[in-house]
């Protein structure tokens, strides 16, 4: 006889990470996990290989020296930052703190999926509120509070769309919060954004004892394998997460690699000038092809194929996606579909390296000119 699962779990579908690997190909070109088209610091890749002679030696669980790194760089209360194994885990720690069964926790229609899956998994209800031409709502949001809501997940600014909600729209949604919602503002690509209007939402954790910002190693830092996170937070949030997490789940190797690369500050802006460079340059190439490019505060951009929002449109949308996805995969370039986000007409395309930006682009302007062939000979 099989052991049961805990109720409501079997309703869970898995988390779809990006595809790694193309038959065929030894060195596909991967645009479909948001990473750093630099790759890491030489200084984090250095620190990485000093520790090797210490593997036998458990990790400081703490993370002190980390914590402090972080401090200093970003000026905050190191006692207010707790560091784990990606902020996937850290998002699993809060959900475990702050709810259960007959609670509910909010996230709008197009936040990060591991949102829904972590609700469910603690036995809580996720309240997902629709957003509107893919930019989250802070009114709908707010109108979905009540008295069993006990944490708002909000991905800023959002993957996959790349929408960004300006420190204004962030304020008023927490001003108008009873104290007992957790506000977590999940901010993995805030070191991308140029926008003055935006802030990743340290000196509203700062003031207040429900906001709670979540950052990663995993983007600009270029340390995606090796899961790195920290959230920052009111002490008494701290504190409950330290008290529920597990004592060694940043390696020590981890460690040391975070503390580098947060001091090649050099390496950084190199990313980030990067992708000033060709997020714009990109998208301006789709947008002259023809294709529809939202307008993205990170490090990639979500093409959507749909002319329309009626069901013929939206089914020919979703087709045409496939067969660019398609088409793509087949020159050995990797892309993201979307479908668990229920965005079938779209696709979401990494900004890599400028030889593989121009190799997607001269790609995509085969498609296109293969499939107008075929209109014009079918005409």
């Amino acid at each position: 006889m099989t052991v049961p699962a805990r109720a409501g779990l079997n309703v869970l579908s898995a988390y779809v990470p990006g595809e790694a690997k193309l038959p065929g190909y030894a060195n596909p070109i991967r645009l479909a996990s948001n990473e750093n088209a630099l790759g890491a610091s030489p200084k984090a890749l250095e620190a990485f290989s000093k520790v090797a002679s210490q593997l036998h030696r458990y990790p400081d669980p703490s993370a002190r020296l980390l914590r402090e790194t972080l401090a200093k760089k970003f000026q905050l209360d190191g006692n207010r930052i707790v560091c784990g194994a990606g902020s996937d885990e850290l998002i699993e720690l809060i959900a475990q703190g702050y709810a259960g069964p007959g609670d509910e926790v909010i996230y709008s229609q197009y936040g990060f999926m591991k949102y829904a899956i972590t609700i469910i998994s603690v036995g809580a209800k996720p309240v997902m509120v629709p957003e509107r031409n893919f930019m989250a709502q802070v009114d709908d949001i707010l109108a979905a509070v009540n008295a069993r809501t006990k944490i708002i997940f909000l991905a800023n600014p959002n993957n996959p769309t790349g929408s960004m909600l300006a420190a204004s729209d962030i304020r008023r949604l927490h001003q108008g919060l009873p104290p007992y919602v957790l506000l977590v503002l999940d901010a993995a690509y805030a070191d991308y954004v140029d926008d003055k209007t935006y802030e990743a939402g340290y000196q509203l954790a700062s003031n207040s004892e429900n906001v709670i910002v979540l950052r990663t190693f995993s983007k600009i830092y270029a340390l995606a394998a090796l899961r790195i996170g920290w959230a920052y937070a009111h002490p008494s949030i701290i504190d409950i997460i330290n008290r529920i997490r597990g004592p060694f789940t940043l390696s020590a190797p981890a460690q040391s690699a975070a503390c580098a690369a947060l001091e090649d500050e050099a390496h950084v802006e190199k990313a980030r000038q990067h992708n000033r460079q060709y997020l714009p340059w990109f998208r301006k190439q789709m947008l002259e092809m023809g294709f529809q490019v939202l307008p993205s505060a990170g490090n990639f951009v979500l093409v959507r194929f749909s002319e329309g929002e009626r069901p013929q449109q939206r089914q020919l949308g979703n087709q045409k996606a496939l067969e660019v996805k398609s088409y793509l995969n087949q020159q050995g370039i990797i892309i993201r579909p979307l479908d668990p986000y229920g965005l079938h007409d779209c696709l979401r395309i990494t900004i890599g390296t400028a030889e593989e930006m121009k190799t997607v682009v001269e790609k995509l302007k085969d498609y296109q000119s293969r499939h107008q062939h075929l209109r014009q000979s079918a005409g």
